[in-house]
């Protein structure tokens, strides 16, 4: 069986299923619910970028990227950067490889858009997704946003190397 993964807009026709978009059970500590994404994409448009991660016409996930945010927050502008900041695969979709296509995807978008880092956050600990981003290249800064842990990948080496 062939698979078509491809990213789609949030609309009218598909809210439903983007809300119905779940995590494990014990995950939902880790990360925001769809809904919530969609009520900051819609205060934040132009930097919030939320996406239905799709096999063929089945959803199976969603992701929010972020794009050209003063992530100091500081107003200097000195520290502009892009990203993913919501990741959320559905509970029987996981490990099959979706969230390593969000990740290429958000990669490529921000390509496009001329930048050359993907910045993450992720809750630090043991049951956090913090081994999946650096399995995928991306590597810890030491910094922290709230109380998250914050991860870059290089993109000119990071994706066209290692994923």
């Amino acid at each position: 069986m062939t698979t078509t993964l491809h990213l789609a807009e949030v609309t009218a026709a598909n809210l439903e299923d983007a809300i119905g978009v779940r995590v494990l059970p014990d995950q939902e500590h880790l990360v925001a619910p769809v809904v919530k994404s969609l009520a900051e994409a819609y205060v934040h448009p132009g930097v919030a970028w939320p996406r239905l991660i799709l096999d063929g016409d089945r959803v199976v996930g969603f992701l929010m990227a972020f794009f050209d945010i003063d992530f100091a927050g500081d107003g200097t502008g000195k520290d502009i950067r892009s990203g993913l900041w919501r990741l959320n695969i559905a509970a029987g979709e996981q490990g099959r490889g979706y969230g390593r296509f969000a990740v290429e995807s958000v990669a490529a978008e921000i390509r496009r858009r001329g930048g050359t880092r993907l910045t993450v956050t992720w809750h630090p600990g043991d049951d956090g997704p913090e081994g999946f981003y650096l399995g995928l290249g991306f590597r810890a800064t030491g910094e922290t946003s709230g109380e998250e842990s914050v991860g870059e990948l290089e993109l000119e080496l990071g994706l066209e190397a290692g994923l």
